[in-house]
């Protein structure tokens, strides 16, 4: 009696106009017979804005092979600037309401 934890990525999409969806996949099976499995989603941004105010491109060397490709082939210099004006605006629009 083998159990065996296995992960897959089961989707990558692009969302909007540059956020990358990563679907992953925990399965649990028993002597090659699946007993489980559960689904674990997270988005990446193109870049952050880091507390020392600065923006710094995402770090992905952590993401399988698939989700690199992806972001590297939508993450343009034009998309990261029309996302760092994006969070921009929407920063100060949020800023502004508190005001």
């Amino acid at each position: 009696m083998a159990i065996v934890k296995e992960t897959e990525i089961s989707k990558i999409e692009v969302v909007g106009k540059w956020n990358v969806q990563v679907a992953t996949d925990t399965i649990i099976k028993e002597d090659g017979v699946e007993l489980s499995r559960s689904r674990h989603r997270h988005v990446l941004q193109p870049c952050i804005y880091n507390a020392k105010k600065e923006w710094v491109d995402t770090d992905i060397s952590g993401e399988a092979t698939e989700v690199q490709a992806v972001a590297n082939a939508i993450w343009t210099d034009t998309i990261k600037n029309n996302y760092k004006k994006f969070f921009e605006e929407e920063v100060t629009a949020s800023v502004s309401k508190t005001e």
